[in-house]
């Protein structure tokens, strides 16, 4: 059979077609790389103190991961968005997350007030998201009010009434029973996380036996704390419960310098920060806080691993939001494995399955039907906080008994007394 001759405008019009697949070939291929990984966001106040591990944490998580292969082959890759504690940027960074870097999941912030004008946002987006340290109770009562709306909303740290509640178990232990404190006074910063946590401290204090005495809020911008404490010493408590996040040294260290005798104890988010001793001149000696995990403290096999290998590799130990930051990572990664996909529905189902044992304990989240839907299950076998104190400028865990260092010690300045 004859061959018939081609043109050419053939030659050319089949140079052209196959120019333009290998063109086609060449663009797929960055796309096709970045879908191999799986992209987590991670919206932070990076230059917080206890903002500042969220970062780190995550990335140390991905690292490690990645190192064994990451989750079937892919690899996680963190994408970090500083937020300067600020709302606003936090919203922009999360729509530059979505719509520009392509992130599969976000990581975002310890502050209540931006969790919560974030929620909207993971929504409209339609794009799963965490808090590794927010606590306001409306962040998950949100997601249970309107389910199909903020399903893509997971609190991943205690709801500021598990928190109350934690503070309150410990509080009965170590202040009632050991050291026969039977009054109190609430101190806390005027924050979208506070007010739910100060309604859960009025109810479950006066259980455990401390009668609250007053109850003082005030703005996160003071500066001069000397009428809060000259208050306080007038109504003679035996411990001040305090609620503090935003602020922390100033109180501290002025607590300290006017030789407050007496004790502070409860929610210092600040303080789990292992620089707080340093950042306060060592006037954190003596102040008890609630914590998730804490500097040698084994809660799990996970923990003392998990915080050593943070201080070896940043300098410092991890804040309380860098261990969640840190297990968040593991169980998105177990949920993605799970879901076989990073498809939000598939991802928020998995989520929801989820059942981790982190650096703080066995991870569960609470289904449709609970108050604090999507917020992590706080009780015995799951999540119960710890109590830590800052004694000769080490952080020591004093409750509850499983994994106490230490028992309570104060600086000579309190004056505690047995009843």
């Amino acid at each position: 059979m004859k061959k018939i001759p081609q043109s050419p405008v053939f030659w050319s019009l089949h140079g052209l077609l196959a120019a333009t697949a290998l063109g086609l070939v060449t663009m797929a291929s960055p796309q096709a790389r970045a879908a191999d990984s799986i992209k987590i966001g991670v919206i932070a106040e990076a230059q917080a103190i206890a903002g500042a591990s969220i970062p780190q944490a995550a990335q140390m998580a991905a690292d490690e991961i990645n190192a064994k292969g990451g989750v079937d082959g892919r690899k996680i890759e963190i994408v970090t968005y500083d937020n300067h504690s600020s709302s606003a940027d936090s919203v922009r960074a999360f729509q530059r997350a979505v719509n520009e870097d392509k992130v599969n999941i976000v990581i975002a912030s310890y502050i209540s007030e931006v969790v919560l004008a974030l929620e909207p946002w993971a929504s409209r987006l339609k794009t799963p998201f965490i808090t590794p340290g927010a606590a306001s109770n409306e962040i998950s009562k949100s997601v249970h009010a309107d389910y199909e709306k903020n399903k893509y909303t997971f609190h991943g740290y205690l709801t500021s009434a598990a928190l109350a509640q934690s503070v309150c178990d410990a509080a009965k232990e170590l202040l009632v029973e050991q050291k026969h404190m039977s009054s109190a006074v609430i101190m806390s910063e005027d924050a979208a996380w506070t007010k739910p946590l100060d309604v859960g401290y009025e109810e479950c204090l006066p259980k455990v036996g401390l009668k609250v005495l007053d109850h003082i809020r005030f703005s996160p911008d003071t500066t001069d704390f000397t009428p809060i404490f000259n208050k306080i010493e007038a109504a003679k408590p035996d411990v001040i419960i305090t609620g503090i996040s935003h602020v922390g040294v100033q109180p501290t260290v002025q607590w300290k310098n006017q030789q407050v005798p007496i004790p502070m104890f409860g929610i210092s988010s600040q303080a789990t920060n292992s620089t707080f001793g340093k950042d306060t001149n060592e006037a954190a000696n003596g102040v008890i806080y609630q914590g998730v995990s804490g500097t040698g403290v084994a809660v799990t096999p996970k923990s003392v691993p998990f915080a050593e290998g943070f201080n070896k590799r940043f300098g410092n130990y991890p804040s309380y939001a860098g261990y969640t930051a840190y297990d968040e990572v593991y169980y998105i990664a177990d949920a993605v494995k799970r879901a076989g996909s990073t498809d939000a529905d598939k991802l928020i189902d998995a989520l929801e399955k989820t059942d981790w044992e982190g650096t703080i304990g066995r991870v569960q989240f609470y289904g449709k039907d609970d108050p604090f839907t999507h917020s992590i299950k706080y009780g015995k076998g799951l999540i119960t906080g710890l109590m830590l104190q800052w004694q000769d400028g080490q952080q020591v865990a004093v409750w509850p008994k499983e994994v106490a260092k230490a028992q309570l010690k104060f600086p000579s300045f309190i004056k505690v007394t047995s009843k």
